[in-house]
């Protein structure tokens, strides 16, 4: 019987990739998610077991782990701020403990390279912290601390692949200048499965980096090379982490709420210290920097992006964002919930029948307006309306969005064909709850091209959002009606 493992974290970037990869060398994988649906479109969902829970309910551990015999924890949360940490502290000890009842034989956690005897920042504290509290248990810990990751999708790669293609000169504050040493995204993946079958990795404290020591204005640089792009890079004196954030968040599809916090640490390097990882695991030898962006950019060329880091839109919070706003690959998200004492058929009713004439429920004068606007400029308007008012097909036009998908009492997704400076889209869920309710999701995305789409994009957001807050809205108001 194959031994089973439990993965948490499985809708991030590191466990989405790690649980194919445990499927391919045999082992029987559990994933603990707080929702069950974000596994959806995942090509391994149906070899997996899956089951919901939270690491802050101590009450949903235990049945994840029964008859576990290693668990990998990849929980944590990106803010860095003191709730942030609170957070993460009370999931890892909870983790623990539940572990330590269901009789797991051992955990693996993922954290940091740092010294932790510098000055931390708050993100980075709660990660070394998270590790100390884990090896607090009774269960044993093998915890690796590793390099910024290297791989298509990372947020050490997208940042620099966006900012050098973006930018032929570049002001590189202070941080630019920090030595440190990124680890490829396959390295990572192979110390943690070669951790399961390397029992001298049991109980300790493992540092894993790449070939490669370099500093951030090198890994631009290295880029650059495989691109063949010339970049000017210029030296500043300053620090100025919040700047360099909104500057990153501005100029690539890094939301600065991300990035602050691993900015914000880059002031101490990031190497590692010791040789403990070529003893334990010597048929590992760790890529250079150079071959890891290769490979990276060999993906992201052929449209193979496994995961990306945004996939983990919330990760230790136990309720639903009521608001998201993020970047996934490029393509800008903005997400609303509601949840609903409706059963999930007069949701799907309410927001399958906007438009045409019945409108657009809030602001309909301005759904009208631009309407008007994308005739003026030679796109489709409002006038298509719908065929039928209430009934609705895939492939079918809808005022001035196309019908792109549809799954009956669940979802329904626009794609945009008013005239615009990207690709846009507009999509509808209910999702049932474990506890009879509904959860409305309503999505827009938008993928800008050039400077235009990023402009319009930020410009445009205020007047969206407040026309998106109201929509959704309006959308569960009739569902309740509906329902009556």
């Amino acid at each position: 019987m194959a031994e089973s493992i439990l993965v948490t974290g499985a809708t991030g970037y590191i466990g989405g990739r790690l649980v194919p990869r445990l499927l391919e060398a045999g082992y029987s994988v559990r994933c603990l998610v707080r929702d069950a649906s974000r596994l959806q479109g995942y090509p391994w969902v149906d070899r997996v077991d899956v089951t919901v829970g939270d690491a802050l309910n101590p009450g949903s551990l235990f049945e994840a782990m029964r008859n576990i015999s290693s668990a990998y924890y990849l929980i944590h949360g990106m803010q860095g701020n003191k709730a942030d940490a609170e957070r993460d502290l009370s999931a890892a000890r909870n983790f623990a403990e539940a572990a330590d009842l269901a009789g797991v034989e051992r955990i693996i956690y993922l954290g940091e390279l740092v010294d932790p005897t510098a000055d931390l920042s708050p993100y980075l504290r709660s990660r070394n912290e998270t590790g100390y509290i884990l090896r607090q248990g009774r269960v044993p810990v093998t915890e690796f601390r590793a390099g910024m990751v290297v791989g298509s999708g990372s947020v050490l790669f997208e940042m620099i692949r966006y900012l050098t293609e973006r930018q032929p000169l570049l002001l590189c504050p202070r941080w630019f200048f920090s030595l440190a040493q990124p680890v490829a995204i396959r390295d990572v993946l192979s110390y943690l499965i070669e951790a399961l079958k390397t029992p001298a990795s049991v109980g300790k404290l493992i540092e894993i980096g790449g070939a490669t020591r370099l500093r951030y204005v090198d890994m631009l640089r290295g880029y650059a090379k495989e691109r063949h792009l010339k970049r000017w890079l210029i030296r500043t004196p300053f620090y100025t982490p919040r700047l360099s954030a909104f500057w990153v968040h501005m100029v690539t599809p890094i939301h600065w709420h991300v990035i602050l916090p691993l900015i914000e640490g880059l002031h101490a390097e990031s190497v590692v210290h010791n040789d403990l990882a070529l003893k334990l695991f010597p048929r590992i030898q760790p890529l250079d920097y150079q071959t890891a962006v290769h490979l990276a950019l060999e993906r992201v060329q052929n449209d193979t992006v496994e995961t990306s880091w945004s996939d983990a839109l919330v990760v230790t919070q136990g309720a639903n964002q009521p608001v998201t706003l993020t970047v996934i690959e490029g393509m800008m998200l903005e997400r609303r919930r509601l949840t609903l004492e409706l059963p999930p058929g007069a949701v799907f009713r309410a927001y399958t029948g906007l438009g045409g004439d019945r409108g657009w429920l809030y602001l309909n004068w301005t759904w009208q307006i631009r309407g008007w606007i994308d005739k003026l400029i030679g796109g489709v308007g409002l006038r298509r309306g719908r065929r039928h008012p209430d009934e609705i097909r895939v492939g079918e036009s809808l005022d001035f969005w196309r019908v792109e998908a549809i799954e009956p009492d669940r979802l329904i997704r626009l794609r945009a064909e008013m005239k615009v400076p990207g690709k846009a889209w507009l999509e509808f869920q209910s999702i049932p709850q474990p506890d009879g309710k509904t959860l409305l999701t309503q999505t827009a995305y938008f993928g800008p091209r050039g400077l235009g789409g990023f402009l319009y994009w930020y410009l445009l957001y205020p007047i969206h959002g407040f026309i998106f807050s109201g929509l959704i809205r309006k959308v569960a108001e009739r569902a309740q009606k509906l329902a009556c």
